[in-house]
């Protein structure tokens, strides 16, 4: 196809000899002549093609000459206009990553997890099993710290006492 001529009367001539190999039994499958079209269109429609092929668009020969026909009117309109078509992603590509924590919301309706007994403020000591304190706060694991010190770990005042007596 030349620059500048339409693109429909193009399309419709390459549908015409692809009617044509079928006729004389060296069909072409949809993919192959579809591929054929876009490959004898001229430099100016290169972005339309690499947008096609971009989002593996599945259509018939149809549809791809609507396609370009609009493709064409907005070249036409002002210049050429960059239009990227989206899809919705079909599994293919790359897959997002699952956070690891940061910034979990909690589920919301009538599936959200409630909390059974609340939140105590005075827990269940680890280190003698009695409610009402915890471990860093035991009188028995505080007096065990106190008696398994080594006697000169410490430098607070026990060697200035012993010079004075």
């Amino acid at each position: 196809m030349s620059e500048g001529s339409p693109v429909g009367a193009h399309v419709i001539k390459m549908t015409g000899y692809i009617q044509a190999l079928e006729k004389s039994g060296s069909p072409l499958n949809i993919e192959l002549s579809i591929d054929v079209v876009l490959q004898s269109l001229p430099d100016s429609f290169n972005q339309f093609v690499l947008n096609f092929n971009m989002n593996e668009i599945n259509k018939t020969l149809p549809q791809l000459l609507g396609m370009l026909r609009t493709t064409e009117s907005n070249m036409k309109k002002g210049g050429y206009i960059s239009i990227l078509m989206v899809r919705e992603a079909k599994g293919k590509g790359k897959k997002v990553a699952k956070s690891k924590g940061v910034g979990k919301t909690k589920p919301k309706g009538k599936n959200a997890l409630k909390p059974k007994g609340g939140i105590s403020k005075q827990g269940k000591c680890f280190h003698c099993d009695k409610p009402g304190h915890w471990k860093r706060n035991c009188p028995i694991y505080l007096e065990d710290v106190k008696k398994a010190k080594p006697v000169g770990a410490s430098v607070s005042g026990t060697a200035h006492e012993k010079e004075s007596s």
